[in-house]
Parts: C-alpha cells; sequence; structure tokens
C-alpha cells in the first residue's frame, strides 16, 4: 500500500478486541484486547502454550474467533491482502528439493514482484546474508539456520505493510542473530510494522516499542518496556565478573549466565554493601550497576510461578 492510502487511517494497524478462542469447552483465549501501531514493532511474548500462535493464526483467518474482533488496517484479512503481509512461522516451509533462487524468485513472483525484479533482490539478500555462493544449491542442502535465512528473505522481500515473525533468530548463533536484528530494523525503518514472538528478552530491548505479555490465554502485562517494568516494580543488580557469586541472605541470584548475573534484594541492605560483599569474597567485579527488572527477569517470574512480582 502507498503512504498516500494510508492519510486518515487509525494509528493502529492490528486491531483485537475482546478475541475469545475455545475448541469444544476448552477454552485458549480469554477476553485478549490489544493494538498495534503502525510503524512499530511489537512483541508478543508468553510461555509456550500461552497463546500466541492461536491469535496469530485468528487474525490470519486460519481459525475463526469464538468471539471478538480482529482486524488488520481496519477488516478482517482476507487472502488477496497477503501481498501487504509477511508472515514467518515457526513451522518454516519451503520447497527444499529446488534451487534457493528458483524458489525466492517464485515466491517473490506470488507476491507481485516481476521475475527480474526477485532475481535482483534475491541476489542482493543472498550477498549481505553470506549466502552468496549458495544462490543455485538445493535447499535441502543447506543448513538449518541457512534455510532460515532463505525463509526470512522470502518473508521480507514484498517489503509488507505487516511484518509477522515467529521466533525468527531460533538457534541462531550470535553473529546470524545480530544479522537478522539489523535486517528486522532495516524493515521497521522502510516502514514495516513489526510484530515479533520471541523467547531472547534482549532481543525484544533492542528492537521493541511496546509489548504484551501472555499468560493462560489473557493479558498480563501491556505497554512499552518502561511501562511494564514499572508495573511490576522491584530493582534488580546486574553484574559483569570473574570468579563465583555465592550464596547470600542479602540477595537471590535470580540469573546466571557465564560472567553475567542478576541479583534480587532480599533484605534493606544497599547495592554498596553488596559490591562490597562480593569484593571480600573473592568476586572480580567488571561491571555493577542497578536498573528497573530486566525483561528477563519480570518473563522467569511471571512463567516460572514466582508471585512476588505480581503487578503492584
Amino acid at each position: 500500500m502507498s503512504s498516500a492510502t494510508l492519510a486518515g487511517r487509525s494509528e493502529a494497524l492490528v486491531h483485537i478486541e475482546g478475541f475469545k478462542m475455545a475448541f469444544a469447552n476448552h477454552v485458549v483465549i480469554e477476553d485478549l484486547s490489544f493494538d498495534i501501531n503502525r510503524g512499530e514493532t511489537f512483541g508478543f511474548l508468553g510461555s509456550n502454550g500461552s497463546g500466541k500462535t492461536t491469535t496469530i493464526r485468528a487474525l490470519l483467518g486460519i481459525y475463526q474467533p469464538t468471539a471478538g474482533t480482529l482486524h488488520i488496517d481496519g477488516r478482517v484479512f482476507r487472502p488477496e491482502d497477503g501481498r501487504q503481509l509477511g508472515y514467518l512461522p515457526e513451522e518454516r516451509g519451503l520447497y527444499k528439493k529446488e534451487s534457493v533462487i528458483d524458489v525466492m524468485v517464485y515466491f517473490g513472483r506470488l507476491k507481485g514482484l516481476s521475475r527480474q525484479g526477485a532475481k535482483s533482490w534475491s541476489l542482493q539478500y543472498l550477498e549481505r546474508t553470506d549466502l552468496a555462493d549458495k544462490a543455485s544449491v538445493r535447499l535441502d542442502k543447506l543448513s538449518s539456520g541457512q534455510q532460515q535465512k532463505v525463509q526470512l528473505g522470502v518473508t521480507i522481500m514484498n517489503n509488507p505493510e505487516l511484518l509477522i515473525l515467529d521466533e525468527p533468530t531460533k538457534g541462531f548463533d550470535p553473529v546470524n542473530r545480530n544479522l537478522l536484528m539489523q535486517i528486522i530494523e532495516d524493515q521497521k525503518r522502510a516502514g514495516s510494522t513489526v510484530m515479533m514472538v520471541t523467547h531472547q528478552m534482549d532481543e525484544v530491548e533492542r528492537l521493541c516499542d511496546r509489548v504484551i505479555l501472555l499468560k493462560d490465554g489473557r493479558s498480563v502485562a501491556y505497554g512499552t518496556i518502561n511501562e511494564v517494568q514499572d508495573l511490576y516494580g522491584g530493582r534488580t543488580i546486574r553484574v559483569r565478573y570473574s570468579g563465583t557469586i555465592s550464596d547470600s541472605p542479602h540477595y537471590l541470584v535470580t540469573l546466571r549466565e557465564r560472567n553475567y548475573a542478576e541479583l534480587k534484594f532480599t533484605d534493606s541492605s544497599d547495592e554498596s554493601a553488596i559490591l562490597r560483599e562480593l569484593v571480600e569474597s573473592g568476586v572480580e567485579i567488571r561491571e555493577f550497576n542497578t536498573g528497573k527488572l530486566s525483561l528477563n527477569e519480570i518473563f522467569l517470574r511471571v512463567y516460572g510461578g514466582d508471585n512476588s512480582t505480581k503487578p503492584i
């Protein structure tokens, strides 16, 4: 759609209101409402089984909702609207017996590109994603990560107005994750509205303007990242270090990765006392700061059964 056709339209590109989805007597989604604004990157978050895929399928007309409104650009999605949509499902699907370039050109033609336009775009994309030498290789000869890059290319090649990405960087190494996040950022700058499903909270904090967290088919938090952090309250200490951080009566280690940890205050101790305790225990501190709970911490508590961070 041209920018001229958007004039006078509402800010929300995706509008979901009072959505309910039930299969027989099993209710999967209950009274779900949220908007995705034009031009934003929106994080659609939740644990497995929380209702994310069901919502997307209902939004795209694959499921018929039990109740409620699900609109894209002011109306129920129709198959003919597909050229303005890019959808990367978690279950990937490409013609694996064909060459990379043939598959990409085929999908480009379906999306309205000329044959030459689709081929030119595809070759540039393959160059950018370090797959230039794989253009004539059959898809089933590529690694799963390489196939995923091709799938993303097919998804974005029509510069869609709405881009729905379900776990776009799943299984990628850090270099390729960063590359794909750059591509997603470029799509937003080009005018796409992005709806992203991911369990990687660092991706959400880097890319997303607003988020919604689903649990058991209901929204438990909705807003900007700052608003969600304020909703759950609390402070966390972020530490980059060498050595071993032991348990303490003054803090709880809520996240522990290689050379990085997040600590939760458990009493009235302040940051300086905890820093001193760590140093005296032999921990070499490279970075130490205090801030709001990270999205990763909120996610772990919401879906890990810790009731201490219910909205305040």
